[in-house]
């Protein structure tokens, strides 16, 4: 008899503060829940790292198992045209999801930059902020 007190006790505490949280829907494709930008991030390797190297590996060899495949960016001839990579960074594709409302065009140049350069890549040419703005997809407030 206790235990279903406490149970009441808990189940009503939780209806009372359930409405004081704001909704946000969530967006399964989505990189995140957070809304805004990214933070602030110094190079294309700072990115990398703190956005593309859990699932593509530190050392970009990218990963398979549990049902799950992560492409290897090391040696990848896709990233021999710059604006392949910085579509796909933007948009998503396959698993992958899009991070058109959280990097910025300078950040998504830098990253493209790096995984072109780095990982036994030498892509030398290379991509300016415009043309990411133009590749960039229309988001509404509800997407970003």
């Amino acid at each position: 008899m206790r235990y279903y007190h406490s149970l009441s006790a808990l189940v009503l505490a939780a209806a009372t503060v359930a409405p004081l949280a704001p909704y946000k829907a969530a967006y399964a494709d989505s990189a995140s829940a957070v809304a805004g930008k990214m933070q602030a991030m110094p190079d294309g390797a700072a990115v990398y790292k703190h956005v593309c190297q859990s699932c593509h590996m530190a050392d970009g060899k990218g990963a398979v198992g549990a049902g799950a495949r992560f492409p290897a960016l090391a040696g990848n001839a896709k990233l021999k045209t710059a604006s392949y990579p910085a579509y796909v960074v933007l948009n998503g594709y396959g698993g992958m999801p899009w991070f058109a409302g959280l990097l910025s065009d300078k950040q998504v140049v830098d990253v493209v930059g790096y995984i072109r350069t780095h990982f036994g890549n030498h892509y030398t040419d290379t991509l300016k902020p415009d043309e990411v703005k133009e590749m960039r997809p229309s988001l509404t407030v509800e997407d970003q």
